[in-house]
């Protein structure tokens, strides 16, 4: 069967007509909406201190460090003054170095890259100080 020159499709237009639609289809499904719950509670033991944290998804991480600004605050001399953060998403916690001098450690292991998401019984090492993760939960 042949078409008139008029209907006749190459390749290209075709190649170029299904980069469009994906793309327009794509964005919809990829886009960034958050799952799970809005807030999260962490509770940590920090060198047997008991702090509570409730920690919101989508919004600024929560800092652990040296500076009085932080949200853990630490009076640790190898502590960096912004050391690692505690970032709610999908339902989990997250935890990531902030480019510490001295790093962040996770049961014993150096952090590589962004964030590693926390279980309850996880121990994090920042400085001379330990902090174990005992509750994470959602808040309603």
């Amino acid at each position: 069967m042949t078409f008139p020159a008029q209907m006749r499709i190459g390749s290209l237009e075709i190649l170029a007509a299904l980069a469009v639609f994906g793309a327009v289809v794509g964005r919809h499904r990829f886009a960034a909406t958050p799952v799970g719950p809005e807030h999260m509670l962490a509770l940590l033991s920090v060198n047997g201190r008991m702090v509570e944290l409730d920690i919101a998804q989508g919004h600024a991480p929560r800092v652990i460090g040296r500076s009085s600004e932080a949200d853990v605050p630490l009076a640790d001399p190898e502590t960096s003054r912004r050391h690692s953060a505690l970032q709610a998403a999908g339902g989990a916690l997250y935890l990531t170095d902030l480019g510490s001098r001295n790093g962040t450690f996770l049961n014993g292991k150096r952090l590589a890259g962004e964030g590693i998401e926390l279980k309850v019984g996880d121990h994090v090492d920042v400085g001379n100080t330990r902090l174990e993760i005992v509750e994470v939960r959602a808040l309603p």
